[in-house]
């Protein structure tokens, strides 16, 4: 074969193949329920086992088609209530996505975006589901040492964290596995509830995901954490206000000076700020987020 035999060759395998591709996404939207996100009846586009036998061998480009229907599906769902953190989803009525991630990696097995998404999502949704679409992963990817540190996320989830730190110790074996995957594991035997484990946890996942919202989520999560720590001492402070005087602080201004002398950040009414920049709501002696801050009341 001449080379311009080979040129005509391979021209015609590309448009072949950008034929089929076409031809598969045509399918798969065919195949898909109406985009009605109130729609009682939702189905699986078409499970797993059928997408492979209808993607004509582009098995890679199917697997995208689905993930960014997850994201879609889940996007259409949150689109009036963008505060909702994304690993709170459990009251949007989500039962289509873990069937579209499984799918998603089915047809993919190598592709490790849906195994993260199914890992922070759907915990609250379906924690079988997370664990075993995580697990999955790990199966197909035993060599990703990031799987293991979704998958461990999930037990601590679900405050397991025994098997958080098992997770996290056999991901820490990988050869590339950075040293503070071993370093997780025995946070979560020694003290696996506490804050500053948590603080770890989201601060990894915040340095590692490449997906913004992913990011997002860990950032606010990171957020709350540090308010929970300013109201700790918030009300501790009015505890012994109390024992002192007799009574709760009526305003934020009569304590006020307090704040100033710390070098406390207040604003115009003399109410402390939470991490996020907004003012906190003096509750008696205690002290609640205000609707407005963008930190995660749960």
């Amino acid at each position: 074969m001449n080379d311009r035999t080979r040129t005509i060759a391979l021209g015609l395998v590309v448009v072949i193949g950008m034929a089929c591709a076409a031809l598969l996404v045509r399918r798969l939207d065919t195949l898909r329920p109406p985009d009605d996100p109130n729609a009682i009846d939702e189905s699986l586009y078409v499970n797993g086992k059928t997408a492979r036998r209808i993607s004509l061998g582009f098995n890679g480009l199917a697997a995208d088609w689905y993930w960014m229907r997850s994201l879609q599906y889940v996007g259409r769902k949150i689109i009036n209530d963008n505060d909702v953190p994304l690993d709170n989803l459990g009251l949007l009525n989500l039962k289509l996505l873990a069937p579209l991630l499984d799918t998603a990696t089915t047809l993919d097995p190598e592709f490790l975006d849906p195994y993260e998404y199914a890992a922070i999502v759907l915990p609250a949704i379906n924690v079988d589901d997370a664990i075993r679409i995580t697990q999955k992963g790990i199966d197909a990817n035993p060599n990703a040492w990031r799987l293991y540190h979704h998958l461990g996320y999930i037990y601590w989830q679900q405050h397991d964290y025994k098997a958080a730190s098992e997770i996290y110790g056999r991901g820490a074996q990988i050869e590339g596995a950075p040293p503070w995957m071993e370093a997780m594991k025995a946070k979560m035997a020694a003290d696996g509830g506490s804050r500053a484990t948590a603080r770890e946890i989201y601060t990894r996942m915040y340095e590692q995901s490449a997906d913004e919202k992913v990011r997002d989520m860990a950032r606010r999560r990171l957020l709350q954490l540090d308010s929970l720590d300013q109201r700790e001492s918030l009300r501790k402070f009015f505890a012994a206000y109390q024992a002192r005087t007799g009574k709760c602080p009526s305003s934020w201004k009569e304590i006020e000076p307090v704040f100033r002398a710390l070098h406390v950040a207040v604003d115009a009414s003399g109410a402390p700020l939470d991490p996020s920049g907004a003012p906190y709501v003096l509750r008696e002696c205690d002290v609640e987020l205000d609707p407005k801050s963008e930190i995660p009341a749960k």
